[in-house]
């Protein structure tokens, strides 16, 4: 179908939840993405119910500070969303080229992250997976926060989806979303920016799960004026962490003026800058691609739509499905990164009994920061395809054991397959381990 108002030029990519074509506004020449739904996702009212929901709800935000959708519609041949091109690079290109920002770009990238988030949040959504493939970085030094894939409303009951290594301790317990989760993400980006490594590098899902539930983080590492920001944006308790995005920002804002003075965001924007436009200018000319990634001018790809998670009625495609495969002017190939995943992977693990904390520090086996990190549903996953369905091979989740009776977490990967809902578990009361244990799922 031919959208009504935009020409289309040229695709820039598909994949298994459709294709995604450059085109221009006519009323004013504007660059944008077309993206197309799949005849058969089409053709299944309750993706589409879905995929209708979220455009809606990120149409409803638009915010400079978020990537915009611009127009939806739908017809009995097709379903398609307008959405803005994003002149830039994600952070976790940046960081895996350039290591740490700096304290001043740190704090611009963290601003421009909350003014979106706040913007979300004022609407009743929450993200729930910030992370640094999730913000993109323009020439100008502006972030743009991206991928509301797996969003849910305010105080929804939230199944246990996200990126490991950004999630929140009481995301581990399937708490009802807010806002203090954002906060939470927002800051591991923020201490990542500082410091050009995550707070928190567990060898497995198990033992990042008792990091950022048990593990305070290593506050040492940052610049002394900024670790006030750093440990009330990582409180574990959501109530002890500031009540939302903006909240969160004015504290920002306060400790960046008396620490850095009043020219503190002009001198991180262009400092962002100068490390986006090399970033930029190196990247390769437009290629065929695969499924399994973002959207870029230079790169785009479309991951299969076969992994979900719904809650309430707003969509939680956690393979990003065509709304949120963002566009961005510059990213260059990577089916790692990005808000889609690759053919999609569960992982099941049980969070060990709490034990005495000790500083979290970066192992061998961990991974790395510059390593980008696909989503994950730790729930049921149905097999690669576009078929929604059950799996027919469930794995039964593991009961926490007591502290003391197995060896620290593996530095093996987990067994990663489609799983039934696992089972949950409240949380153990606190005990005295000497190490931490974990169950592997096998």
């Amino acid at each position: 179908m031919e959208v009504p108002g935009y020409t289309e030029i040229r695709e820039l990519g598909h994949g298994g939840t459709g294709r995604v074509m450059l085109a221009v506004r006519d009323s004013d020449g504007l660059a944008v993405a077309i993206k197309h739904l799949s005849d058969p996702l089409r053709e299944d009212d309750e993706f589409a119910g879905r995929f209708r929901a979220e455009a809606q709800v990120i149409q409803e935000i638009d915010s400079p500070h978020t990537a915009r959708v611009l127009d939806y519609v739908e017809a009995d041949d097709d379903a398609v969303i307008v959405m803005e091109l994003v002149d830039g690079i994600t952070l976790r290109r940046l960081l895996s080229h350039e290591g740490a920002t700096g304290a001043e770009s740190a704090l611009v990238v963290l601003k421009g992250a909350l003014l979106g988030l706040a913007e979300a949040h004022e609407r009743g959504v929450v993200h729930r997976d910030f992370k640094p493939e999730n913000v993109i970085i323009t020439q100008e030094g502006e972030s743009k926060l991206v991928d509301f894939g797996v969003a849910a409303h305010v105080g929804e009951t939230a199944d246990l989806v996200g990126t490991p290594s950004y999630m929140a301790p009481e995301q581990w317990d399937e708490a009802p979303a807010g806002p203090a989760t954002d906060v939470y993400a927002a800051t591991l980006v923020f201490f990542e920016c500082l410091t050009g490594h995550r707070p928190f590098q567990g060898a497995d899902v198990a033992a990042l799960a008792y990091q950022h539930q048990y593990v305070p983080p290593p506050v040492e590492e940052v610049d002394e004026p900024l670790r006030p920001i750093v440990e009330h944006g990582l409180a574990k308790d959501p109530v002890a962490r500031p009540e939302s995005a903006r909240v969160f920002l004015a504290e920002l804002e306060g400790v960046a003026l008396a620490s850095y003075g009043e020219d503190w965001e002009q001198r991180g924007r262009a400092g962002l800058g100068l490390l986006t436009v090399p970033l930029t200018a190196l990247l390769p000319r437009p290629q065929p691609v695969a499924d399994g990634g973002s959207t870029s001018l230079f790169h785009t790809t479309m991951a299969p739509a076969t992994k979900f998670a719904v809650t309430g009625g707003l969509v939680l495609a956690t393979a990003a499905a065509v709304v949120s495969a963002f566009v961005v002017l510059g990213d260059p190939p990577d089916t790692r990164s990005g808000t889609a995943l690759p053919p999609p992977a569960t992982v099941s693990a049980s969070v060990p009994a709490p034990g005495t904390p000790t500083a979290a520090s970066p192992t061998s086996a961990a991974p790395t920061s510059s390593e980008p990190e696909p989503s994950v549903s730790l729930r049921e996953t149905p097999p690669a395809a576009t078929h929604v369905g059950r799996p027919s091979t469930p794995v039964v989740r593991p009961r926490p054991t007591r502290p003391g009776t197995e060896p620290p977490p593996s530095t093996r990967e987990p067994t990663r397959r489609p799983t039934r809902e696992p089972t949950r578990t409240s949380r153990p009361e606190p005990s005295t381990p000497t190490t931490p244990p974990t169950t592997l799922p096998t």
